[in-house]
């Protein structure tokens, strides 16, 4: 009787990835950017025929594509090893070399659209200013140039525009939770909101016709419900609400007059369909937990990106018999019993604020005794109940993992994510300690059998809970997670900075505040055996900080190991990183539980 070994964590993370896709307007082509050579280059799918072959070999991460209407080319926004400054590039659907159309280096472009002819190029780049952007229209025929919409005060990015092309929607964000949508029409610049105080967010806008506006907001709400902005009267109007959930991304379909709206409650998405005049959400069912992307063709057909617990990112088409998969992609190699979903549970903080949290644990037979402690990055972000390879291949080494949702994370309510702005290290570091404290008192860990990682801001929380409360813990994974955050601040892209005040704090007026919450200035206490991983080109949280915090542990005599990935920036789009630093993640941890 053949055996066969039981999957390592390599087959873990041959999973492949899916960032981005677009369907051309007649449905033949589905074209989308992944990793099925290992590295990001866009494919492409003769539709209905489902599979594969490649379009492009520029092994790059591309964040936007989308076609002519004409489907004469597509255009797509590729970056450099992670360092986020995407180009925009044009390819013939048959694919071949990326053809430069707005190009800078150094400077990002982000949000391309294109005119209904296909003639007109619509973008957002920070090449003119690196601090609060500017919206273009580029003509693809005769190279010529303008600037479409320009502001100080926040980051400004142009949206969309009318059917007629004769108005524009753009975004003028001053942090992650206060970020007003203007219409410009003709020489008028409206507020969709009435005011633009108290702060708050819209998320979402759409021209439904040449005179009506859709918006998601949550102006006076906690949560994001459906508006409606009329230009022709100016007027704001509340449309209908979903109860405890936040309306969070939405497009129209014009054959059917119908918004497609998904909203986000905790741990998962909820998909809706709104017709225009209803009055009332329709609940839709979804084939995944966690939904990225829609797109919806002409035809008014609905195409989804999404994934969840123990199944990759894939695409999925609407019939009317439920949902087609498109793609396949699953955990090569390995048995769906090896894949844990995981228990979502809640606990009582510090002063009483309910926090959710995910519990992964592994077979009793597999159970090592130890337990990861996890805090998410963003920090304005969620764990989620999404496909993490990184988490499902420690479960199925033994280990136990917890990931609170902690205050500031998204999917809870404005207030809610609010509560982190300028308080990065004290009350969100004590819901964490919350979470410690009742692992424990659950009888899920003990102090001397818990693992600390963390990625971006959970970097950060690593280093500072490490810092601040070593006792409970054996060994501690900092990913790319800011040490110090008066030189994180400062070395932000320019593009962040105007916001950084009311996330993190002010260098000058809150210096006191940045100093406790610094993990920099508790290195005398930093006593167990760390991991530091770093992006060469992460533009986010620089070199320098994974640099400051080595250098001076090093200094002192501790015992730190520090990777840093040259053709890296802000995460892994590179699979033979992903596998290399992961397999060094769990030696690092295999050799301090013992």
């Amino acid at each position: 009787m053949l055996k066969f070994p039981q999957p390592d964590v390599e087959q873990f993370f041959q999973t492949y990835g899916i960032e981005t896709f677009a369907v051309s307007a007649d449905e033949s082509q589905l074209v989308f950017s992944t990793n099925l050579n290992g590295k990001y280059n866009l494919w492409a799918m003769d539709l209905p025929n489902t599979f594969p072959y490649p379009l492009t070999f520029h092994n790059q991460s591309c964040e936007h594509v989308t076609y002519d209407p004409k489907g004469k080319f597509m255009i797509a926004v590729v970056d450099k090893d992670g360092d986020e400054n995407g180009q925009i590039y044009a390819i013939p659907p048959e694919g071949g070399p990326l053809q430069p159309v707005r190009k800078k280096d150094g400077a990002r472009h982000i949000y391309p659209f294109l005119s209904k002819d296909g003639k007109q190029l619509y973008y957002t780049s920070t090449k003119d200013d690196e601090t609060y952007m500017k919206g273009y229209r580029f003509n693809l025929e005769t190279e010529e140039e303008e600037v479409i919409v320009h502001g100080e005060g926040g980051m400004t990015v142009l949206v969309d525009k009318s059917p007629e092309e004769k108005s524009f929607l753009y975004m003028k964000a001053f942090s992650n939770t206060y970020q007003l949508y203007y219409v410009k029409t003709g020489e008028e610049d409206l507020l969709l909101t009435p005011s633009p105080e108290p702060q708050h967010t819209v998320s979402e806008a759409v021209f439904v016709s040449e005179q009506e506006i859709y918006l998601l907001t949550n102006y006076e709400s906690d949560f994001s419900y459906l508006a409606r902005f009329n230009l022709e009267t100016k007027s704001f109007e509340k449309v209908v609400h979903a109860e405890a959930e936040d309306l969070k991304h939405m497009k129209y379909d014009q054959t059917t007059e119908s918004l497609y709206i998904i909203s986000e409650k905790g741990v998962r998405d909820q998909l809706y369909r709104y017709k225009l005049g209803k009055k009332q959400l329709e609940n839709l069912e979804s084939p995944v937990s966690v939904i990225d992307q829609l797109v919806i063709a002409d035809s008014g057909t609905v195409y989804l990106r999404g994934d969840s617990a123990t199944v990759p990112a894939n695409l999925y088409k609407q019939t009317g018999e439920g949902w087609e998969s498109l793609t396949k992609y699953g955990v090569p190699g390995v048995n769906k019993e090896y894949l844990t979903s995981p228990d979502y549970v809640t606990y009582e903080s510090f002063d009483g604020l309910e926090i959710e949290a995910l519990l992964y644990r592994p077979k009793p037979e597999k159970d090592n005794g130890h337990m990861i402690f996890w805090p998410h990055g963003g920090p304005q972000a969620a764990e989620r109940a999404s496909f993490r390879s990184l988490f499902l291949f420690l479960v199925h080494e033994g280990y136990s993992l917890f990931a609170p949702n902690f205050r500031g994370s998204t999917g809870y309510g404005q207030a809610f994510e609010k509560m982190i702005e300028g308080d990065w290290g004290h009350a969100p570091r004590l819901d964490n300690v919350a979470g410690l404290d009742w692992l424990i008192d659950e009888g899920y860990a003990t102090k001397d059998s818990i693992l600390l990682m963390g990625g971006s801001y959970g970097g950060y929380m690593s280093l500072l809970l490490h810092g601040r409360h070593p006792d409970y813990f054996k060994a501690v994974v900092d990913i790319f997670g800011p040490c110090n955050l008066f030189s994180f601040i400062d070395s932000v892209p320019e593009h962040w900075k105007p916001a950084m005040a009311q996330l993190v704090g002010d260098p000058e007026k809150d210096k006191e505040k940045l100093d406790e919450d610094s993990p920099i200035n508790y290195l005398d206490t930093m006593t167990k055996p760390m991991l530091v991983i770093q992006g060469a080109k992460d533009p986010r949280v620089v070199k320098a900080e994974s640099d400051q915090v080595v250098e001076a542990l090093k200094e002192k005599g501790r015992d730190v190991e520090y990777i840093v990935l040259e053709d890296e920036g802000h995460g892994f789009s590179k699979k033979e990183n992903e596998i290399l630093v992961y397999r060094k993640v769990l030696e690092f941890f295999n050799r301090h539980i013992q």
